[in-house]
């Protein structure tokens, strides 16, 4: 008797769900899909203890005929696709027909639906058994309730998480369809409490102010890009506010959530020296192709995808960020929150101390911004934290944010909106200044290491080495790679000594250290020596400046030329830049700002670090009680 033998149905799809139904999120996610599949424009998902006691999900949707009813809890069984060639074009989240028959095989399910012409339709599924069918009202749509899950596996039982971690994952997938498809109206409760609301019309920013919160929707600033194959659309985060991990960049192709190595690669160099090292952005983007371009049916839970012009894509989503982030001003306001809670009765957290250690403090908040704002999806916003997308100043937001900057709004959380007045520059510029920071004045230094200016927005306060370090690392941007004709021979050559293995590195990579002007040359043993270098490596520091590029290649033994000639421009900008207590006269204050201004990227020091920070004219009103 052979030894192989064809699965029974209950079995196979037991196997099923291991891939397909990981844990409460995992259904939350198909179900939703489904209904989504099903042109739904309102769904309801409600859970009981993190989705371990209960999962209802209901929706306005299309509905399922009274014969496709059983159908529909067979494996492989779906009105998505009809023959090989429609592999090809898929536009719908689900294909495959794996999910109701995998989540009925591991759970009890009990679904009521109707298509709304006549009498619905009702049947309760067992572990994979129909228990009872009978017929139900006519409300258009499909209630589908989950109990019992994994009672019949118990090993997959055990490793759940708890509650508030199986919670975190459902918001976590509510959130993000609810970001895919914000024509959708998305309601989801915990125990009886809405966790999350939004309006259904279609506004992607008010999705995001649900989801993050008004101060986080503010900062969003809109990204358009468009190719022969892709239509790219979205919103990025102002760099001001930032994240510790990548799940905070959401992708969505043709409506579905998808993970991205080499795309979440592009956003980030799109931030390129906007970000602090290990921080991330907050981006929504909606990627709209040709279904044949890109193959979704590549991972169990298809959260990956593969196409076949990726390169393109990236370069895409590059260069529309990077667009948008040029066309915004991006000096941070300084915030009136403290870090620790403070009394109600407390109307104001600033202080007036003008220690250092103050300064430093309000310029650091700006780095790790994540006590300013609502954490994303856990733990989960309660429906008093919900926005009013009917206020007054929810409209004024909608109508400016695509207008950013041109029509100037500034938005102080909490407060109504400002307007400022556009930037009148009398000076006769000889060379094209940053539209992005407008013209102001020196008026002093703090501690000599912060420089306040004013203008008739307010005040500002200017890190002077921040500002320094971004103004030398493009200029140095510039010069590396081009040091044929600025070459400085040296009277007694620079001798430098490795171990036999960095020895062996720096021969492999003699080819990458000559594209930026280091020529090692082999002295015996492990002994290398330099001849002449850049004139404009940085004076008196020329020795230490051609070691830290060396240990740069031995640290990361592989090399990349045009990351070798950035990380090398970063490390020339800190050399030689104006330092902590060094005080200026006014006439090099005016000079260190008008040279900032006319910086590509003004805002941020090559490490990410803020060069300006704004208090606007209404805040300090504000904070005098001049204004109530």
């Amino acid at each position: 008797m052979g030894k192989i033998k064809q699965l029974d149905d209950l079995l196979s799809n037991k196997i099923a769900a291991g891939e397909v139904v990981e844990r409460p999120a995992s259904i939350v996610k198909e179900l939703v899909e489904n209904a989504i599949d099903a042109n739904s424009t309102r769904i309801d998902v409600e859970v009981e203890e993190g989705g371990l006691s209960r999962i209802i999900v209901i929706d306005n949707g299309d509905g399922i005929e009274s014969e496709d009813l059983l159908t529909a809890f067979q494996r492989h069984a779906t009105s998505k696709i009809q023959d090989e060639n429609d592999l090809f074009h898929i536009r719908t989240l689900g294909f495959r027909g794996e999910a109701l028959p995998s989540i009925a095989s591991v759970s009890k399910v009990d679904l009521k639906t109707s298509t709304g012409k006549d009498a619905g339709d009702q049947v309760s599924i067992h572990f994979g058994k129909v228990v009872e069918q009978k017929k139900s009202d006519s409300r258009k749509g499909t209630t589908i309730e989950v109990t019992h899950l994994f009672h019949n596996t118990p090993a997959r039982l055990k490793h759940l998480k708890t509650v508030h971690t199986e919670l975190g994952n459902i918001t976590d997938v509510i959130n993000r369809q609810a970001m895919a498809h914000p024509e959708v109206a998305f309601h989801l409760k915990h125990n009886g409490k809405t966790v999350l609301k939004t309006p259904g019309n279609g506004d992607l920013l008010q999705v995001i102010a649900a989801i993050y919160g008004m101060s986080v929707a503010k900062k969003m600033i809109s990204v358009e890009n468009e190719t022969l194959d892709y239509e790219i659309k979205g919103f990025a985060v102002k760099p001001e506010i930032t994240r510790a991990s990548r799940q905070y960049v959401s992708l969505f192709i043709n409506g579905r959530y998808i993970k991205n190595y080499k795309i979440y690669k592009a956003i980030e160099r799109a931030y390129h020296t906007l970000l602090p090292i290990g921080r991330h952005p907050i981006v929504i983007l909606s990627i709209e192709l040709d279904p044949i371009l890109v193959d979704v049916n590549v991972h169990p839970g298809k959260l990956e995808a593969r196409f076949s012009k990726e390169q393109e894509l990236s370069e895409a989503i590059e260069t529309g960020i990077k667009n948008a982030l040029k066309q915004t001003e991006l000096i941070p306001h300084a915030s009136r929150k403290s870090h620790v809670s403070k009394p109600k009765t407390e109307q104001s957290s600033f202080s007036f101390d003008t220690s250092r250690e103050d300064i430093e403090r309000r310029l650091a908040s700006f780095q790790q911004k994540d006590d300013l704002v609502t954490p994303s999806f856990t733990p989960p916003r309660v429906e008093h934290d919900q926005p009013d997308f009917t206020s007054t100043e929810w409209k004024h937001h909608q109508e400016s944010v695509s207008k950013e900057p041109e029509e100037g709004y500034v938005f102080d959380e909490g407060e109504p909106l400002i307007k400022k007045e556009p930037v009148k520059d009398t000076v006769q510029q000889q060379e094209p200044v940053s539209s992005r920071v407008p013209t102001m004045y020196p008026v002093g230094q703090v501690h000599g290491t912060y420089i306040i200016a004013q203008n008739d927005q307010g005040m500002y306060i200017i890190d002077q080495h921040a500002a320094q370090e971004r103004i030398k690392y493009e200029y140095f941007r510039e010069k590396v790679g081009m040091y044929e004709h600025e070459v400085q021979e040296l009277l007694v050559p620079l001798t430098f000594e490795f171990t036999h293995t960095e020895a062996t590195i720096l021969k492999e990579h003699e080819e990458e250290l000559s594209t930026i002007g280091i020529f090692l040359e082999p002295f015996g043993g492990n002994t290398f020596i330099v001849r002449s270098h850049p004139q404009w490596f940085p004076s008196g520091e020329e020795k230490e400046t051609i070691q830290e590029i060396i240990d740069q290649v031995l640290a990361d033994k592989k090399t990349d030329i045009k990351k070798l000639r950035e990380d090398a421009a970063i490390m020339m900008s800190c050399k030689g830049s104006i330092k902590a207590n060094r005080h200026l006269r006014n006439d090099e204050m005016i000079t260190l700002i008008d040279t900032l201004r006319k910086s590509e990227d003004p805002f941020t020091c090559p490490h990410g670090r803020p060069i300006i920070i704004q208090f606007t004219t209404y805040e300090m009103e504000k904070m005098f009680k001049r204004v109530m």
